[in-house]
């Protein structure tokens, strides 16, 4: 399977793992000119901006590692804009969504950045 296809796969188990754990899915792949976030969710009166990564091992780190300095100011970027452009005044926070196979179980788990 390529990595596309195992990434789209892992966003669709992100969308139900989220469901299941009491967040509201506003948005999917929210673009901007500066960046991308994969999810933005809705908890209680918070919003959540959710970076998902997803592997197949973890030969190369986890999944969060991938998720540096560079990218992680970038998300914080797009979400100050969505959040400006939608005039949200809510709290808000940022989360990476690690999906790691297991064998032929995928292992779930919600990391606060």
């Amino acid at each position: 399977m390529k990595n596309i296809e195992f990434g789209k796969i892992g966003e669709e188990k992100a969308i139900k793992f989220l469901k299941n754990n009491g967040y509201e899915i506003i948005e999917r792949n929210y673009k901007t000119k500066i960046g991308e976030i994969d999810i933005i969710a809705r908890k209680k009166r918070e919003i959540i901006f959710i970076e998902v990564k997803t592997r197949s091992s973890d030969n190369f780190g986890m999944p969060e590692e991938a998720v540096n300095e560079k990218k992680l100011k970038k998300i914080e970027k797009v979400g100050n804009i969505y959040l400006k452009r939608k005039k949200l005044d809510l709290p808000y926070r940022f989360e990476v969504l690690s999906i790691i196979k297991e064998g032929k179980d995928l292992k779930i788990e919600i990391i606060p950045i």
